[in-house]
């Protein structure tokens, strides 16, 4: 499906989120350039740091509502810069793990491009300390 190039960074991104919500992961990677970069600069040792293109966060996000069963973004502040394209996003997610149904609450910071109507790059500034909870190990699967 063609991109909307028409829509903001804002829209694009609170986009996402529904998809997440609606736990619609093709249409989520259907959100990103060909080429897009997710980066998590904070990655704790093992983690990825870096998935190139769209078919490596495809990857990466394949089994997610297996293990992460999202209910809400409580707290979503989305920050215009002075760069093109480019928004902060500062937010909170809630829900529960599958496989254990522990409370999941996550704080993040992104850093997120859009060209031509999807995501370029999306720097994720996640919690590395919420990795320590049990039932989170899913997320190494792609950097393996």
């Amino acid at each position: 499906m063609p991109a909307d190039t028409s829509t903001s960074p804002a829209e694009l991104y609170r986009r996402s989120l529904q998809l997440l919500l609606d736990k619609d992961i093709p249409a989520w990677v259907g959100l990103w350039a060909e080429d897009g970069v997710m980066e998590f600069p904070f990655a704790p040792p093992g983690w990825p740091e870096r998935l190139e293109g769209r078919e490596a966060v495809a990857d990466y996000m394949r089994d997610y509502p297996d293990h992460i069963d999202l209910h809400g973004f409580p707290e979503v502040r989305i920050h215009e810069t002075t760069e093109p394209g480019t928004v902060v996003v500062e937010m909170r997610g809630v829900g529960r793990l599958v496989e254990t149904g522990n409370p999941f609450d996550m704080t993040y910071i992104a850093v997120v491009t859009v060209e031509d109507g999807r995501f370029t790059s999306y720097r994720d500034y996640w919690n590395p300390l919420a990795v320590q909870q049990p039932g989170l190990d899913f997320v190494t699967e792609g950097a393996r």
